[in-house]
């Protein structure tokens, strides 16, 4: 009798997993492509904030490469997109991670011209500190809009630091910490795509449909 019982209690959980996986399966594939347009959209935006409306023409999700430079930070291939203007060069949109962030890895998205020139910056994932490290985001704060217009010119950009240690950056009070990591890691990201401009643009394209 308790061995029947077993038996029929094994049978109906078999029976419950199958059904219930198999509703996963089928939500997963009804959503997928919901995702997929939603994740499209996210990033659309994403690159269009960085890149001044009418100075490139294609559509930069579909152009770009990846690359594992050290100065682009831990845990490549980052991808790298290109903005071109009548099919021609205009500047290449970097993500590029620090780890030196207050609680750990901070992403970010640079976009720089082939003469160094940043247009836009935006922090877009962060663990920092709710009202002191978190003023990274554009949300909480318009610091990360003090790199547009900035020129790279060295590696290691003197200016390119918070003023406390000699540059040009605001830090945050109480929170010196995440602005030094951003700057820095800015600094390597729009330096390694400036001196490797047409070397990126010249991959092949990693986004193709």
């Amino acid at each position: 009798m308790i061995v029947d019982s077993m038996k029929k209690n094994g049978i109906i959980l078999c029976i419950f997993a199958l059904v219930t996986t198999g509703a996963v399966a089928i939500v997963n594939e009804m959503t997928k492509d919901k995702i997929a347009v939603n994740e499209k959209q996210k990033l659309m935006t994403l690159l269009s904030q960085v890149m001044q409306e009418g100075s490139y023409d294609n559509p930069l999700y579909l152009d770009c490469t990846t690359s594992n430079a050290p100065e682009l930070g831990p845990g490549g291939p980052h991808t790298i997109y290109r903005a071109r203007l009548d099919n021609q060069p205009v500047a290449l949109l970097v993500r590029h991670v620090t780890p030196k962030g207050y609680s750990g890895n901070i992403d970010i998205l640079s976009a720089v011209s082939e003469s160094g020139e940043i247009s836009g910056v935006r922090v877009t994932r962060h663990e920092e500190t709710p009202g002191l490290g978190d003023k990274v985001e554009l949300a909480k704060s318009s610091w990360i809009l003090s790199f547009s217009g900035k020129n790279i010119t060295a590696q290691q950009d003197s200016a390119f630091q918070v003023k406390k240690d000699g540059g040009v950056f605001d830090s945050f009070t109480g929170a010196t910490i995440t602005p030094r990591a951003v700057v820095t890691s800015v600094n390597q990201a729009t330096w390694y795509a400036k001196t490797h401009f047409n070397e990126l643009f010249n991959a092949n394209n990693a986004c193709e449909e």
